[in-house]
């Protein structure tokens, strides 16, 4: 008796409802029944029908242990109603299915929901300014393409980094992101960020974007008191000042060693019916009905408890403000009442969690036509809720700094370098065409290769640059286009030829010039003096 995990995606409340029709009628077992004196074959009692349903509903991994007993009568009521099942004398289409020993059986065929029939959404998500968006009311299909002039002066431009030069830039101002602009990035990223955590291929049929208000997610965001709970601008909006007064009653309720007790024995069932009667009587439910696939979408995540609360984080803020105020301020009343041990007994037939899921459940998740499974899958997703509200009603900051970061990227300025498309000369406009796979072949392996070999000679034959300079930029462009530089110089004697080595000159000795070097030496006026002195000497001596 087992329940597969439905994962998420479109209608999924859908595929369960029909694969737990499909689990009743064929693994419910049927005998020999004798009622008011005649015996009818393969058919149940109500009772045996609910404790088989209950049973499967408590393990399932769609449902969860939580199932209660009632809310198996309810299904069960639903199924009468849509013919999966009929009382032994064959009627049915009334939800008067009660917890007893009437009998009942299985239709010869029940018959399966099919999957709804709804307008095709917008399959792509809403694209973003980028820093060449053409203005509002451009076609792109008539915009020509400029085509490169792939000269080799342009080349040395764009792969002058390459070859170890930066060449001069200059800034270019983007049009200014205007109010709209900014909206539309922060509904198409968070769309996205959801499309990626559910793991789908689209979101459509999941969600219908003409619906979704960025406005909505920018005051989610931004418009939070220190507690995180949302603030609204519009004041009207506000759950009613004794609505509010009876959830502080209840969420601080008072220990019994406070002085401030109730005036009369019953007083907090009174506030928590005062509580539950407003929220019962809201138009739609606080998740919205436009959503309700959405969060039944996520629902399948469950088994990944953390990619779980991402998904709902980024749910909850496509929530209208003031919806997801009231839910918020709703599950801490909620998670206090289950925590707090001092609160007496708020229903003698239930025990306090079991209570809040089915209060509450109805009011914040439900579907428009009520025929799937809504009860169900409201109660699992308040209970994930009571347990990790805290988390899931934060604003994911991962997703807010992405989206910060983007919005400034965009604003900044842009670095343009002499060589891009804008510095080409261009001839006249042309449109794109469809080329073949062997042409598309040729240009991708010899499309770039003659300019960079033109770029190359240039280098070679340039004579202003010293042979260190053109050993430098050589070397730098082996390195970043090897191909090219090997078909150039096949061999390290082809390289070396380049830069063949002069010989050197060899040094000239030294040698004295005399004026007349073959005549006899002549004794210069020094020396003479110099002789002189040395007779006087030795004869003195």
């Amino acid at each position: 008796m087992e329940h597969r995990l439905v994962g998420p995606g479109p209608y999924r409340a859908t595929k369960l409802w029909n694969e737990t029709v499909e689990l009743f009628r064929t693994r419910m077992p049927l005998r020999k029944h004798r009622c008011r004196f005649k015996s009818y074959e393969c058919c149940f009692t109500a009772a045996e029908a609910v404790d088989w349903l209950h049973e499967l509903l408590r393990h399932s991994q769609n449902f969860g242990p939580e199932v209660t007993r009632k809310q198996t009568v309810q299904l069960l009521k639903k199924f009468l109603k849509n013919h999966v099942i009929e009382d032994i004398k064959g009627k049915w289409g009334q939800e008067d299915f009660e917890d007893n020993r009437h009998l009942y059986r299985f239709p010869p065929s029940s018959p399966l929901k099919p999957y709804p029939k709804k307008p095709p959404y917008q399959r792509g998500v809403i694209k973003f300014p980028e820093w060449n968006d053409s203005p509002p009311g451009t076609l792109q299909e008539n915009i020509p393409v400029r085509p490169v002039v792939m000269n080799s002066e342009v080349w040395f431009k764009r792969h002058s980094i390459a070859i170890g030069e930066v060449p001069a830039c200059r800034l270019v101002h983007r049009r200014q992101l205007t109010e709209a602009h900014v909206e539309e990035i922060w509904k198409s990223m968070t769309l996205s960020y959801l499309q990626k955590i559910l793991g789908l291929d689209s979101l459509e049929e999941v969600l219908d974007f003409k619906l979704i208000n960025s406005k909505f997610i920018i005051h989610n965001v931004y418009s939070v008191s220190k507690q995180g709970v949302v603030i609204l601008d519009d004041k009207s909006k506000e759950l009613p000042h004794w609505v509010l007064s009876a959830m502080k009653c209840l969420a601080n309720w008072p220990n019994c060693s406070d002085l401030k007790q109730p005036m009369y024995l019953g007083f907090e069932k009174d506030v928590f019916k005062t509580i539950a009667d407003y929220y019962s009587h809201l138009k739609e439910p606080l998740l919205t009905f436009h959503l309700f696939d959405a969060f039944v979408s996520v629902l399948g995540l469950l088994q990944k408890e953390k990619v779980a609360v991402e998904a709902f984080q980024i749910c909850c803020l496509l929530l209208p403000p003031e919806n997801r105020r009231k839910l918020q301020l709703l599950m801490r009343m909620m998670a206090r009442i289950c925590l707090n041990k001092e609160m007496p007994p708020l229903c003698d037939g239930f025990g306090t969690r079991t209570l809040m899921v089915q209060t509450f459940s109805h009011c914040i998740l439900c579907s428009k036509d009520e025929v799937d499974l809504d009860e169900l899958l409201a109660a699992r997703l308040v209970t994930f809720l009571m347990d990790n509200y805290q988390e899931i009603l934060k604003v994911p900051l991962a997703l807010q700094t992405s989206i910060e970061e983007r919005v400034a990227h965009l604003r900044r300025v842009q670095i343009k370098y002499p060589g891009a498309d804008m510095d080409i000369t261009l001839s006249a406009p042309s449109f794109c065409r469809q080329i073949s796979p062997e042409e598309f072949e040729y240009q991708t392996t010899y499309g770039s290769q003659e300019p960079l070999a033109a770029l190359l000679e240039e280098v070679i034959t340039d004579t202003k640059l010293s042979s260190k300079d053109k050993k430098k930029k050589l070397k730098q462009f082996q390195k970043s286009y090897p191909e090219v530089y090997q078909e150039r110089f096949p061999t390290p004697e082809s390289e070396a030829l380049l830069f063949s080595e002069k010989p050197k000159p060899k040094p000239q000795l030294f040698t004295w010039v005399l004026k007349n070097p073959f005549q006899p030496f002549q004794r210069t006026r020094s020396f003479r003096m110099h002789e002189t002195a040395l007779a006087t000497k030795q004869a003195s001596s």
